[in-house]
């Protein structure tokens, strides 16, 4: 009889860590097909973005900002390597402006009032939405902080930096889109 119940525990673990498997595949495929396409050249349609100013009471999507190469930067003010971005991000932020480009942050998974004193410390003057859950983050792929994922002004997204962004990033992938048309 203990026997039986030792096998029919066992039985249950497996088909428990069989689902959990499935389920983690299945998250992820999203996040690895758009990794995916990005190194295979292709532009994809990113996942749908509808989350909160961080300084205000209403919501943006993606499509707000249709016709602008957007980078869309994951960060957090609790994140070292988010920190130690922010003088790359407040130096290209103007050049994309001007260039009808900017950078559009999303602050996950932080209390909004350090979030928001963040932005002021470092001058930040990029628009940054707010994705308290983490569901946005998870949706892009993002593991780590910081994480980019670059949009063309088709809304398609044409670049990942899986880690922090530096100059080369900035001048090989995100300037060359500032020329194309909408």
């Amino acid at each position: 009889m203990r026997r039986s119940w030792t096998t029919a525990a066992g039985l249950v673990a497996i088909a428990l860590f069989v689902a959990l498997l499935g389920y983690g595949v299945l998250r992820s495929n999203r996040a690895t097909s758009l990794d995916a396409a990005v190194a295979s050249g292709k532009r994809v349609a990113p996942p749908s973005i509808d989350l909160p100013w961080l300084d205000r009471d209403q919501h943006a999507t993606l499509a707000d900002w249709r016709g602008k190469v957007v980078v869309l930067n994951f960060w957090a003010s609790w994140c070292p390597p988010c920190r130690e971005e922010v003088p790359l991000l407040a130096r290209w932020q103007p050049q994309l402006a001007r260039a009808d480009g900017t950078i559009l942050g999303v602050d996950t998974l932080d209390v909004a009032s350090d979030a928001r004193a963040f932005m002021v410390k470092n001058h930040l003057d990029y628009p940054s939405l707010r994705d308290r859950g983490g569901d946005t983050a998870r949706a892009f792929g993002v593991a780590a902080y910081p994480e980019s994922v670059v949009i063309d002004r088709q809304g398609r997204v044409a670049a990942l930096m899986r880690g922090p962004l530096d100059d080369a990033f900035m001048r090989d992938h995100v300037r060359p889109l500032l020329k194309e048309r909408a």
